[in-house]
C-alpha cells in the first residue's frame, strides 16, 4: 500500500535531543498541582507562567501565595505571569461588570500586589481587540530548565483543589534548550511590546486605547516561531527529540504541521479533543487516513463532561447549549462513518467520570509521534486563538511505556460509540436547548457558532 508522504516542512522541523528519563507524564490534576507547587518552591533563576487565566479562588490563591513565598525566599528570582487580557478583566460568564470598577481576576491581582512588598508582575496579553475573536491560548510554564506543559488553566477544578477535577494532560520536561527557547519567545513577543500591560497595577488602559498596539502585536504573532539552537531536524532524528510549535491565524504554521502529522500516519491515529468540532482541514486528513487503511481512534468528552454543561434541573443559560451542539456534530460525523465504525477502522470513545469534566487535547501518530497541545483542534483554535504545542519524535520507542500508560489512563473512563444512534438527537434534548438549537439551525447561525465557540 502506498502511504501519504509527509511534506518536507514537517520533516525539516528543528528539534533537540532528550532522554525518556527527562520526561515525566503525570496522570491526575492532583499530581499536576503538587508538581507545580514543588517546582515553584525549588526555583533558582526564573518562573514564567503562561495560562489562559489565573482564577481568584482557593487554588489560584495557593499558587499566588507560592509565588510570593518563592520571591521572598529568593529576591533575585524572576517571576512573570501571563494571562489573557480580556479574560482577566471580566467575571464568570453571566456576571455583571460594574462601570468604573476593575472587574474579575485583575481586581484580585491588584489587591494581592498591595499586600506584598515584592512585585510579581501579572501581564495581560491581548490577542485581539475582543475576546470573542481571539484569546491567549498559549500553554507552558518555564521554571529554570524545566517546562511543565498542560492544557489546564489555574483554578479549583483544573488543579483538583476539592473533589471535582477537569482532566487534562500533564507533561514535565527537563530540557534546557527547550526551556530557553520558550522563555526567549515570551520575552520577545510579550515583554517587548506595547500591547501587553500589567494587570496587577492600577489605572489599566481601556482596550480601545491600545487597539493599534493590539493589532500590531497580532500581526507580529502571525509570523512568530520558536527558535531552537540545534541543527537537528525531525527527519534526521535517530533518538527521542522534542520540537516546539506555535501558530496564530488562518493556515498558520502550527495548523499545517498538525495536518502534516495526520498525513504521515501509516498505521494508527489517536485524537483527543474536548469539543468535537474539527476544522475542515483535520476532517479531510482523517478521511484520507481512513481510506488508506489507518485505524483512527477519537476520544471526546461526553456532553455531560463538558465544562459548559448545565444539568437540566439547574437554571437554563444559553451557553449550556454548547455541549449539545458538539454532540450533534459528533452524531453527524458518526453517521457518515458508520461503515468505518462497523469495520473497526474508526473508534469513537466518550469520556465520562461522574461529575468531573474533560479537557484533553492532542495527537498520537503510530508509535513515532506524540503531540502535546492546548489546541482544541477546532475552527476557533485554527483561526482565532494563539496556540502552541510540543511534538515528540521517538524512533527508538524510548517513550513508549510512558506514552501507553497515559493513553491507558485516559481510556479508563471511556465507553465506545457502537452506532451513531447511541448518541442523542435534537428531539431528545431539554425543551429550551432544543428550541434554541432548532432556531440556530434554521437561520444557519449554528455554522457561525462552530467557528467562534
Amino acid at each position: 500500500m502506498r502511504f501519504f508522504k509527509p511534506r518536507s516542512s514537517f520533516l525539516d522541523l528543528p528539534a533537540v535531543n532528550l532522554t525518556a528519563q527527562a520526561i515525566q507524564i503525570l496522570h491526575t490534576a492532583a499530581e499536576f498541582k503538587s508538581c507545580l507547587l514543588q517546582q515553584i518552591a525549588e526555583a533558582k533563576s526564573h518562573i514564567y507562567l503562561c495560562s489562559l487565566y489565573l482564577q481568584h479562588d482557593e487554588a489560584g490563591q495557593q499558587i499566588i501565595d507560592a509565588l510570593y513565598a518563592a520571591k521572598q525566599a529568593n529576591p533575585a528570582l524572576e517571576i512573570v505571569v501571563f494571562v489573557d487580557w480580556h479574560r482577566a478583566q471580566r467575571g464568570l460568564i453571566g456576571e455583571q461588570k460594574i462601570p468604573g470598577k476593575v472587574a474579575g481576576n485583575a481586581a484580585w491581582y491588584q489587591a494581592q500586589s498591595a499586600l506584598h512588598d515584592a512585585a510579581i508582575p501579572i501581564f495581560g496579553v491581548p490577542i485581539q481587540t475582543r475576546e470573542l475573536f481571539g484569546v491567549l491560548h498559549l500553554k507552558g510554564y518555564v521554571i529554570d530548565d524545566c517546562v511543565i506543559y498542560s492544557g489546564a488553566s489555574i483554578n479549583n477544578v483544573y488543579l483538583q483543589q476539592f473533589d471535582k477535577y477537569r482532566h487534562d494532560r500533564y507533561w514535565v520536561i527537563q530540557q534546557a534548550s527547550l526551556a530557553q527557547s520558550m522563555l526567549a519567545w515570551m520575552r520577545r513577543y510579550f515583554l517587548e511590546t506595547g500591547a501587553v500591560r500589567r494587570l496587577d497595577q492600577a489605572s489599566l488602559p481601556a482596550t480601545r486605547e491600545i487597539g493599534s498596539e493590539i493589532r500590531q502585536l497580532r500581526e507580529q504573532l502571525k509570523s512568530a516561531v520558536y527558535e531552537l539552537p540545534s541543527k537537528l531536524t525531525v527527519g534526521t532524528a535517530q533518538q527521542l527529540t522534542v520540537t516546539n510549535l506555535v501558530g496564530l491565524g488562518k493556515n498558520n504554521f502550527l495548523n499545517r504541521q498538525i495536518c502534516n502529522l495526520l498525513a504521515a500516519a501509516k498505521s494508527e491515529i489517536c485524537i483527543c479533543t474536548p469539543y468535537f468540532n474539527f476544522p475542515i482541514a483535520i476532517t479531510r486528513e482523517v478521511n484520507r487516513a481512513l481510506k488508506r487503511g489507518v485505524k483512527v481512534r477519537i476520544i471526546v468528552g461526553d456532553k455531560t463532561a463538558s465544562d459548559f454543561y448545565i444539568p437540566p434541573e439547574q437554571a437554563y443559560k444559553a451557553i449550556g447549549c454548547l455541549p449539545y451542539l458538539y454532540e450533534m456534530n459528533l452524531r453527524r460525523f458518526a453517521k457518515k462513518h458508520q461503515a468505518d465504525v462497523d469495520a473497526n477502522r474508526l473508534q469513537i470513545l466518550l469520556w465520562k467520570d461522574g461529575e468531573n469534566t474533560y479537557h484533553l487535547k492532542g495527537l498520537w501518530i503510530d508509535a513515532l509521534y506524540t503531540l502535546v497541545t492546548g489546541n482544541n483542534l477546532n475552527p476557533r483554535a485554527f483561526r482565532l486563538d494563539l496556540e502552541n504545542a510540543l511534538l515528540f519524535t521517538d524512533p527508538q520507542a524510548e517513550l513508549l511505556p510512558q506514552r501507553e500508560a497515559e493513553i491507558t489512563s485516559i481510556m479508563r473512563h471511556t465507553s465506545p460509540v457502537q452506532h451513531y444512534r447511541d448518541l442523542e438527537k435534537l428531539a431528545d434534548y431539554p425543551p429550551k436547548v432544543r428550541q434554541l438549537l432548532a432556531r440556530l439551525s434554521r437561520v444557519r447561525l449554528d455554522r457561525l457558532a462552530y467557528r467562534v465557540l
